[in-house]
């Protein structure tokens, strides 16, 4: 179990993370969301004591990191796959690792196999691929066999392959009782993957709940409905006091979770329907809608298409270009 009470971290005017006070628990996999520059990084650094907090608290099992006795064994991490000395073998660099906190050599062989990496062992850590050197990251972090896993972008540079193979791993984690904090900005990967999301923006705390109450609490779910019989059934619907918007589309939208009263209303009223789904919306809406007003790096697309379409002849557009169009 991770605990953060009150967490807080200073960097002279910038405040980075701003009292935090949430737990991350075993038997789950909890999603650590926020966007660029929201304090995550620097929250995983100071769980591991890499950074110290201004003010506040972190312990691991109760403990502070630093008072951990061989901590690969308490808990593993990735935070930077970079990390690694590329004049060492990938073995070399694991047996490093157990040596110091005294894990068996057979440990180490173990990892490399559970994350495909065997074949390349004695292979200079500099020529490895970027996704190579995520497995490599991931094996370091097995190594102790911990009871807390934390991983920051675990899919980042993988195959499709390797993001099922580490999506996987995880829950088989978690379903042992493991503690499992991941970070990720791979929105359809953690929808797949996470149980529990803490999102934070600007350092500050703004969701601490599970997968789906966040997205039913943030986002527009609505009941889709296409019929032949359009006038008859917005009747119907109008007189048991359903609200109906019109879509683009030519299809009705109803909001909320409807679909069972308007199946019935349409079967008593012998009203055809061609469609009758329920839409969720997505964790990636989701995370946009309660993130929106605390985004500190705001890219703008139009005023570069706008500079380009000034810049570029308009000859050069296309010779179906028209003036005015």
């Amino acid at each position: 179990m991770i605990e953060l009470e009150g967490l807080t971290k200073r960097y002279g005017e910038k405040l980075a993370v701003n009292n935090l006070t949430f737990t991350v628990r075993p038997g789950l996999i909890t999603g650590f969301l926020g966007p660029n520059g929201a304090g995550k990084s620097t929250t995983m650094r100071m769980v591991l004591g890499l950074d110290h907090p201004t003010r506040g608290d972190v312990r691991i099992d109760g403990r502070h990191y630093d008072r951990l006795k061989d901590p690969l064994k308490y808990v593993g991490a990735l935070l930077d796959a970079k990390a690694v000395h590329g004049g060492r073998t990938a073995l070399n660099h694991l047996l490093c690792l157990a040596q110091s906190n005294g894990i068996a050599r057979s440990r180490v062989h173990e990892v490399l196999d559970t994350v495909g990496l065997t074949s390349v062992a004695r292979k200079k850590t500099k020529g490895f691929s970027l996704g190579m050197g995520q497995r490599l990251g991931i094996a370091a972090a097995l190594l102790g066999d911990p009871r807390i896993l934390m991983f920051d972008e675990p899919v980042n540079g993988l195959d499709p392959e390797g993001i099922h193979w580490i999506r996987t791993l995880m829950k088989s984690l978690a379903a042992q009782g493991r503690t499992v904090f991941v970070s990720s900005h791979l929105m359809s990967e953690m929808a797949l993957t996470a149980d529990h999301l803490v999102v934070i923006g600007q350092g500050r705390l703004l969701a601490d709940t599970s997968m789906a109450e966040f997205i039913r609490q943030n986002a527009r779910s609505y009941v889709r409905i296409r019929t032949p019989q359009r006038e008859q059934l917005l009747d119907v619907l109008h007189e048991a006091g359903v609200t109906v918007v019109e879509s683009g589309s030519g299809a009705l939208e109803v909001d909320g979770d409807k679909a069972e009263l308007i199946g019935e209303l349409a079967a008593r009223h012998r009203i055809v329907l061609h469609e009758l789904s329920t839409q969720q919306a997505s964790l990636e809406e989701a995370f946009m809608q309660l993130t929106a007003q605390v985004v500190e790096y705001h890219a703008h697309t139009d005023t570069l298409v706008d500079t380009w379409s000034r810049q570029v002849p308009r000859r050069e557009w296309g010779a179906d270009w028209k003036k005015g169009s």
